[in-house]
């Protein structure tokens, strides 16, 4: 079978399975939820020999240390797997729901119900939890969907494709509701996102790259899990001592994820008594600091940063600072350079941190607090699909209600149009 035959197959199949998803009760998706989280903990030392055998592979190919760390499952990851399943076990099923609820003057009822959107197909690299954290959810929004990982992960994918596919079959529900594409070749995801015909909606999770060529090439449509070139702003009212905590978590806590900050803006006004202590302690932490000509008058033995860097999601120990000299050049410099993903602004002052909230255009944006918390989980919306930074349908983390559609539902008491 040639790969566009596999694909095609694949995605007929899970178009096949949404038509039975659709109108499951709540009831039976957390019967398969609760399925899922014991033959997990059944599989633990099998879901990890499969995980070391990616990472065998991941150092025989010289992966970045970050990348074998986005690779990397353990029990701890494993068990935060199961208690995302079991958020989503708990969170209100949106599918069903009736809302914008309008009464017109003939009397008809006019209002909106929540539905699935369908055939859910998920492009995603290296992280295999997101196997696990895009199954649960569309499931539990009563989608089905086709995913296909990163060759970085075949076996640990492809392990805990088997357990939830078990799952689905002790409940005798269709198999194909979750579907993997274990083709490493770059043509599957050329094949896949050209299956209009079966697949509602592709939902990219991955570098800039990928999500470009997608986009572009993609007919069917697409909600993009943007690249994170995360800012925070530390500003002239800011309590120093809270801003140097939220810097240095924003930075090092887990420097290869896509809420992990990647540009230091200062004001001119504190960068003196700011910089040297926070920039000290970011050094000891390993962060490689680059800077603009106004931060090495302050901090000498740093790089010069280049205008690329401005533009740039390191993913990494490396952080980029700018000296600004107001509250407006900080906002107009990460809508200019950003990626719209999640910035945050460190100050005392209300009214300019108002402002900041109203005029950064990013999907998450934060007064006084880590831009690590855009995730679904700390959201509370339980795990997440994705964290979109596109206008349409769905912006931020991606949760239940983001999987879902809606459609007008019209009651009457026999109407007739004049």
């Amino acid at each position: 079978m040639s790969i566009k035959e596999l694909v095609s197959r694949k995605a007929r199949l899970v178009k096949e399975a949404s038509l039975i998803l659709y109108n499951l009760s709540t009831e039976v998706k957390n019967k398969l939820l609760k399925k899922l989280i014991r033959n997990l903990n059944k599989e633990v030392k099998n879901i990890l020999k499969a995980n070391e055998l990616d990472i065998k592979a991941g150092e025989k190919n010289n992966l970045s240390k970050v990348l074998i760390d986005r690779l990397t499952l353990n029990e701890k990851r494993i068990n935060q797997m199961i208690e995302g399943i079991n958020d989503v076990i708990k969170l209100p099923d949106p599918v069903g729901v009736i809302f914008d609820i309008k009464e017109r003057p003939n009397g008809l009822k006019i209002c909106k119900m929540r539905v699935p959107l369908g055939a859910v197909g998920i492009i995603y690299e290296a992280r295999p939890n997101v196997t696990i954290d895009a199954s649960i959810l569309c499931l539990k929004a009563g989608n089905s969907v086709l995913l296909k990982g990163g060759s970085e992960a075949i076996n640990s994918n492809k392990k805990l494709v088997e357990i939830i596919k078990n799952s689905l079959k002790e409940l005798n529900l269709p198999e194909s509701s979750v579907e993997f594409i274990d083709i490493v070749d770059r043509q599957a995801v050329m094949e896949m996102i050209k299956q209009d015909k079966y697949l509602d909606v592709i939902i990219p999770r991955g570098s800039q790259n990928l999500i470009n060529l997608i986009i572009k090439n993609s007919s069917v449509p697409v909600i993009a899990h943007g690249e994170g070139n995360c800012h925070i702003f530390v500003d002239e009212f800011a309590n120093l001592k809270i801003a140097e905590e939220i810097v240095f978590n924003a930075k090092t806590q887990r420097p290869s994820v896509c809420n992990a900050m990647e540009k230091l803006l200062v004001h001119k006004k504190i960068a003196r008594e700011f910089l040297p202590k926070m920039v000290e302690r970011l050094k000891k932490a390993g962060v490689e600091i680059r800077g603009d000509k106004e931060t090495l008058k302050i901090i000498k033995d740093i790089k010069l940063a280049k205008e690329e860097d401005w533009y740039k999601e390191y993913l990494d120990l490396i952080l980029a600072i700018k000296i600004v000299d107001s509250l407006e050049q900080a906002i107009k410099h990460i809508n200019f350079y950003g990626s719209h993903h999640s910035d945050a602004i460190v100050t005392e002052d209300k009214e300019r941190g108002d402002r900041f909230l109203r005029e950064v255009d990013s999907a998450a944006v934060f007064v006084n607090a880590s831009t690590r918390f855009t995730d679904g989980f700390e959201f509370g919306l339980g795990a997440e699909i994705g964290i979109s930074t596109q206008k349409l349908h769905a912006r931020g983390p991606m949760g239940l209600v983001e999987l879902t559609s809606s459609k007008f539902v019209v009651y009457g008491t026999g109407q007739i149009r004049k």
